[in-house]
């Protein structure tokens, strides 16, 4: 994910929260809000300490945004993305992480349609 496709300012977060719906899993909570003239996705993350100390939140940030950036192909754009993670995501490895953003994925209706 290159940085002009992340999501930074209290701002841009505070108009996901209010304006996006959200969809959650055990693992992780996703918030996503259409743009109107966005040409590629954003992604903003929140993970708090009480999923782990520094070294793990940092782990599952990294493993959050490289899904992010695979599956950038079959995500909608244009969409701005929040996902907060949860305890149990702390003890996952990529292809857990990976399994679980994607059941939540679909569940928002944000994947593009196979043809």
């Amino acid at each position: 994910m290159r940085k002009e496709q992340r999501i930074k300012t209290t701002e841009e977060f505070s108009q996901v929260f209010k304006k996006g719906h959200s969809v959650a899993n055990r693992q992780f909570v996703l918030y996503a809000l259409p743009k109107e003239g966005q040409a590629s996705l954003r992604l903003g993350l929140s993970v708090s300490k009480k999923v782990g100390n520094a070294v793990i939140r940092n782990q599952v940030k990294r493993y959050i945004r490289e899904v992010f950036r695979l599956k950038e192909e079959i995500l909608l754009g244009g969409n701005d993305y929040i996902v907060i993670a949860r305890k149990p995501a702390a003890t996952m490895d990529f292809f857990e992480v990976e399994k679980s953003l994607l059941h939540v994925l679909k569940k928002a209706h944000v994947l593009k349609k196979v043809k």
